[in-house]
């Protein structure tokens, strides 16, 4: 049992020299919206759906970083607040009526994330305001 306790010890410290970007490029075209939608977004969303992430001491911790790195990539390719202006009006449109089915649905911000972040969680009035900026 020592040598598997060892094992696992050494795993993991090496698992660690693996090396993995997280990277935060400039803010091309922010989104543009009401301040208060804007700090609701910033809140729950920008972390991952932005290239303002903040990148905790804990997302460089080997296998940790793995997911959240992963998360993050697969999040900034579906919506990426620091590139808004570069969609269509149309996509944009589209995309803040994802946007409200998500919150609606509670399915963002993800429940791992708020156990992290547990002030991500979006009160009645915060969704009523996301709601109205997203379906007018």
């Amino acid at each position: 049992m020592k040598k598997f306790y060892i094992f696992l010890v050494v795993v993991l410290v090496g698992i660690q020299f693996i090396p993995l970007e997280q990277s935060s490029p400039p803010v091309q075209y922010d989104l543009i919206a009401p301040t208060d939608v804007k700090n609701i977004l910033r809140k729950g969303c920008y972390d991952c759906h932005s290239n303002e992430t903040n990148w905790a001491w804990y997302t460089k911790v080997a296998p940790l970083s793995w997911l959240t790195t992963g998360d993050v990539n697969k999040a900034r390719k579906k919506l990426n607040f620091s590139d808004w202006g570069l969609m269509r009006a149309s996509e944009q449109a589209k995309m803040k009526e994802e946007i409200w089915e998500e919150v609606r649905e509670e399915s963002m911000p993800p429940w791992q994330y708020r156990i992290m972040h547990p002030s991500t969680k979006l009160s009645i009035e915060e969704k009523n305001l996301i709601r109205s900026w997203a379906l007018n």
